[in-house]
């Protein structure tokens, strides 16, 4: 009896300590699904992944999107950090799965203003129906 409560007390514990974790992120997205937020020391703004444009593509079927603008909404902005510094962008289906990727560099000339944003790396056509998530990492 004493092992059971100790089993169900310990799952208590560790639900909770990744409910925490979950709650703390924060991942904005447009209107394809909810992703994952990375954010280093370069900002801790909370940044938004916007999917557009979209374009038909009728070897698909369907509409596809071959690049992500990221923008920094923030009142008051701290982006000059991040200028020059490596970013990778994911974009994931419905099991978390990897679909495609881009990589680039935060452009050095990004301006410090509310909106500002630089759009990805132009990344292989996919599908937007099959976009459930995204995953930004800057300057990792």
């Amino acid at each position: 009896m004493k092992r059971i409560i100790g089993a169900a007390v310990a799952g208590v514990l560790a639900f909770s300590g990744v409910y925490a974790l979950a709650a703390g992120l924060s991942v904005s997205s447009n209107t394809l699904g909810a992703g994952v937020s990375v954010v280093t020391s370069c900002t801790a703004d909370t940044l938004t992944v916007s999917y557009s444009p979209l374009a038909y593509t009728a070897s698909v079927p369907g509409y596809t999107l071959t690049t992500v603008t990221i923008t920094d909404n923030t009142a008051v902005p701290n982006w000059l950090k991040c200028a020059g510094l490596s970013y990778r962008v994911t974009l994931e289906g419905a099991t978390n799965n990897q679909l495609v990727e881009a990589t680039g560099t935060v452009p050095a000339t990004i301006a410090n203003t509310k909106g500002s944003a630089f759009t990805t790396a132009a990344f292989a056509p996919e599908s937007a129906s099959l976009v459930t998530g995204v995953a930004v990492v800057i300057g990792g």
